[in-house]
């Protein structure tokens, strides 16, 4: 009887632990389409090195680089991803629509704006972020994730930050 009562005691931990997560979570919203196009390993060591901005300390290190991961995400207008982040960095290129950034970590919220054609780098590492489709057509990105631990995840879902009034 003891041992029912304390497993069901786990369960209800559990359970309230596991709904408590994604009530912090921002899942988003509008996603018309998130599909992994490749998932590969490196066979080889490697370090990445990729220098952001005109710093010279602008630099992610990534050493022993496990594995890489593509995505096409397609968001319809009005869409978001929700408040994430990634383990390692990510290369992103924006195909067609305009996708407007927001940083975690931007106090006045101000908006980064990139539209087809553009690439960007987001450094992973918990850099806390949002993207969103603030235009009239669908949103179409292609990202390739460096850095993912085997299996994943390659997106971490996170608490909205309070910076933005959205």
């Amino acid at each position: 009887m003891a041992k029912r009562q304390l497993a069901r005691a786990a369960g209800v931990i559990l359970l309230g632990t596991a709904l408590g997560g994604v009530a912090l979570a921002t899942p988003g919203s509008g996603i018309v389409s998130a599909t992994v196009v490749a998932w590969g390993t490196f066979q080889d060591t490697v370090d990445l090195k990729l220098k952001v901005g005109g710093n010279p300390n602008d630099v992610i290190h990534v050493p022993g680089a496990q594995d890489t991961v593509m995505q096409q995400v397609i968001i319809a207008p009005g869409g978001h991803t929700g408040w994430h982040s990634h383990p390692g960095p990510v290369v992103v290129l924006i195909t067609s629509g305009t996708l407007t950034f927001y940083d975690g970590d931007d106090l006045s919220c101000s908006p980064r704006t990139y539209s087809a054609g553009d690439a960007f780098v987001d450094s992973g590492q918990g850099h806390v972020h949002i993207a969103r489709n603030e235009g009239s057509t669908n949103l179409v990105l292609w990202a390739t994730f460096f850095d993912v631990p085997p299996g994943g995840p390659f997106r971490i879902d996170r608490q909205d930050p309070g910076n933005c009034s959205f």
